[in-house]
């Protein structure tokens, strides 16, 4: 799905609410944006279990015998996948194709941008059906998926209302119609409350003088 679709913030309340199921299992989030490359994502997973420091194709296949030894099911999560989109896609196949080997305790949850993926950088994984991943879209949020998701992130602050219902619809319609990004509507709303504060704090409050003044 797009940015600002609720991908993230989806999983991360289903791995909150799966907390006790899968505290047997060992669970590694990694955020692809971050690494310096895509073949970065081998020695970060790597210290991420625990394994002795490897180079090359020896990390690989270190990484390879520990996902397919005896042990606690290992839950790999990659945010922004997109990012490790490499020459003839290397990476991205090593990783996919693990879940699919004879005694992986592997299972891969990757979060990526672009829709068309899958099919674009991994089409030797539809070749074979148990390869091939199961894709869940996540469609950008209508105006009134918006209004809610401001009304409630607001109405977490205590007082009355910082904006009004109005305005609130009025960022969810125009966010709706170009992107439906629900981060880009929580920063219009921010940017638009930090106008306010600049705006009251520049102002001068004149108080009556004492009486005799």
């Amino acid at each position: 799905g797009a940015p600002g679709t609720g991908k993230t913030a989806c999983l991360s309340r289903v791995l909150l609410d799966c907390k006790d199921k899968l505290a047997g299992s060992r669970t590694v989030v990694l955020n692809c944006m971050a690494l310096g490359s895509p073949h970065s994502v081998f020695p970060a997973l790597a210290q991420q279990l625990g394994l002795p420091v490897a180079t090359g194709r020896e990390r690989i296949r270190s990484l390879e015998k520990h996902l397919t030894a005896q042990g606690p099911m290992v839950l790999l999560v990659l945010d922004e996948l997109d990012q490790l989109e490499s020459k003839g896609q290397d990476v991205l196949y090593t990783l996919f194709e693990w879940p699919q080997l004879p005694s992986s305790r592997l299972v891969l949850v990757g979060l990526a941008n672009a829709l068309d993926l899958t099919d674009r950088s991994l089409a030797r994984l539809g070749a074979h059906l148990a390869g091939k991943p199961q894709l869940l879209h996540f469609p950008p949020y209508t105006k009134e998926q918006l209004t809610l998701i401001l009304q409630e992130r607001l109405g977490q602050v205590a007082g009355d209302p910082i904006l009004d219902s109005a305005a609130l619809q009025f960022c969810a319609r125009k966010v709706s119609a170009v992107s439906g990004d629900a981060r880009k509507a929580l920063d219009v709303c921010r940017r638009a409350v930090e106008v306010v504060e600049l705006e009251v704090r520049g102002q001068t409050l004149l108080k009556p003088l004492p009486r005799g003044e």
